[in-house]
Parts: C-alpha cells; sequence; structure tokens
C-alpha cells in the first residue's frame, strides 16, 4: 500500500528536537485545541452577530400589530370625563402591570389637559403571568357594580398607588380592605369576588381587546364619535407622545 514518504534531514535545529514523544504529543494535543477554540470563538462572534442583525431588522417588519374597530363604548363601561367628549381613550390594562402603572398617571395628566376633549374608558387585560392580576380586575369590577363608576374609579387608582406591580404587588387579602376604603360593603364585595361574578366579564373584556389588535398591555385605542377606531397607543409612551397622538386625532 501507499504510505507518506519519510521527510529528509535537512540540518536544521527544529524545536522538538531532542524531546520526548510524550511531550511532543503533549504540546500537539494542546495547540489542537488551543487553535478548534479560537476558530470556534470567531464563529461563534460572526454568526451571532448575523443573528442579532436580523433579528433587529425583522422585528420592525414583522411584528407591527394590526388594530380593528374595537368594541364600542356601552352603558355597561365605566367612562372618566365628559360623556361628550370628541375622543374616547379606550385603555386595556394590567392592575399588576408596572408598565401600566407608569402609564395610569400619564393618563391622569391627559384627562387634566384634555378636559371635556377625551373621556377614558378602562378595560381589564389581566397577564397570565401576573398571579393577582385577574383577581384584582374581578375586584374592580365588584366594586364599580356595588358602588357605581366613582368608586370603581378611586379603587383602580388606588391598586396602582400601592401595588409594587410585580405580578403580587397588591395583596388579595386586602382586597376587602381597600374596597371598604373606597366606600362599597366589605361583605356584598367578599361575596361578589369569592363567588366569582365577575370572571366571566374580565375574559370578554380581555377578548374584546384581542378582537381589536391588542397584544400586551397598555393598550390604548383612541376612538372616535362614531366608535371607528382612528389609532392605537400600543405601549406606556410619555405625555409628549401621547399628546402628540391626541392632537392629530382631534384634527382628523
Amino acid at each position: 500500500m501507499d504510505t507518506k514518504p519519510t521527510p529528509k534531514n535537512t540540518g536544521s535545529a527544529g524545536i522538538f528536537q531532542g524531546a520526548t514523544p510524550r511531550l511532543t504529543f503533549l504540546f500537539g494535543l494542546i495547540s489542537g485545541v488551543a487553535g478548534a477554540a479560537i476558530v470556534g470563538l470567531l464563529l461563534f462572534v460572526i454568526t451571532g452577530f448575523h443573528f442579532t442583525k436580523t433579528k433587529a431588522a425583522n422585528t420592525n417588519v414583522t411584528n407591527q400589530p394590526t388594530y380593528t374597530n374595537v368594541e364600542k363604548v356601552s352603558s355597561s363601561d365605566y367612562v372618566r370625563g365628559d360623556k361628550n367628549a370628541t375622543l374616547t381613550l379606550i385603555e386595556y390594562s394590567d392592575l399588576e402591570c408596572p408598565y401600566c402603572k407608569n402609564f395610569h398617571a400619564v393618563m391622569e395628566q391627559v384627562m387634566t389637559d384634555y378636559a371635556g376633549k377625551v373621556r377614558w374608558v378602562y378595560r381589564h387585560f389581566p397577564l397570565s403571568f401576573h398571579a393577582n392580576a385577574q383577581k384584582e380586575a374581578e375586584a374592580a369590577l365588584c366594586v364599580g357594580d356595588l358602588g357605581g363608576t366613582d368608586k370603581y374609579w378611586s379603587f383602580v387608582d388606588k391598586i396602582f398607588e400601592r401595588t409594587k406591580s410585580n405580578g403580587t404587588g397588591f395583596a388579595l387579602t386586602d382586597l376587602p380592605t381597600l374596597a371598604a376604603e373606597v366606600g362599597v360593603s366589605k361583605t356584598q364585595f367578599e361575596s361578589c369576588l369569592n363567588g366569582g361574578e365577575m370572571a366571566s366579564r374580565v375574559s370578554a373584556e380581555t377578548a374584546d381587546g384581542t378582537k381589536g389588535g391588542a397584544t400586551g398591555t397598555p393598550t390604548t385605542f383612541i376612538v372616535d364619535k362614531n366608535g371607528d377606531t382612528i389609532t392605537a397607543i400600543p405601549g406606556a409612551d410619555t405625555i409628549d407622545q401621547v399628546k402628540q397622538i391626541i392632537d392629530q386625532a382631534l384634527q382628523a
């Protein structure tokens, strides 16, 4: 069979001249491992960078939400502001969402700056990974059912003021006390909440938000007097960003 020819000795001194076979083997092994590691690192950097760039580029193209007309305001909604306002801001929100907590303050400022021009409807969109959000949403609706619009909004405001917005930021055991604080019967509230009377209502509001195009919280739809959705705010925009969107909608 064919074999490699034995190299001739050129007479030059090599680095392994006089080394034992064992030492030569170990040096070769270490060199091979180091070389493979360097090549692997270079490939990781190159392919990893490409993946990051591709993912970032695709995010702006494929993940844009599509909105349709959200469910129109009805007598079952709790409305804050002038009922004859030009625009209605329908917010789908989660009472344990940190972004919603920040955006709540923005919306309160909007109601001051656009008094008479906009009204605010708050609908529930509890996220599954916020353990207390579902029951807090039911609690708010129980308060509204028992005490009316003002007490509903007071309850929602106080939840956002006191929760740490970490999914369990407001203890469920404190809900009856808070309900009593805003002025509804603690006994009646506990009966409503423990009986799950508002669970289906929360599910219906969430479904309406999803149908309109909401995929996260907060999502706020801007609706005209005909109940048609003009645009939406997908996230916790700053007050200046929200004002710019509202101003454009008022001129439409």
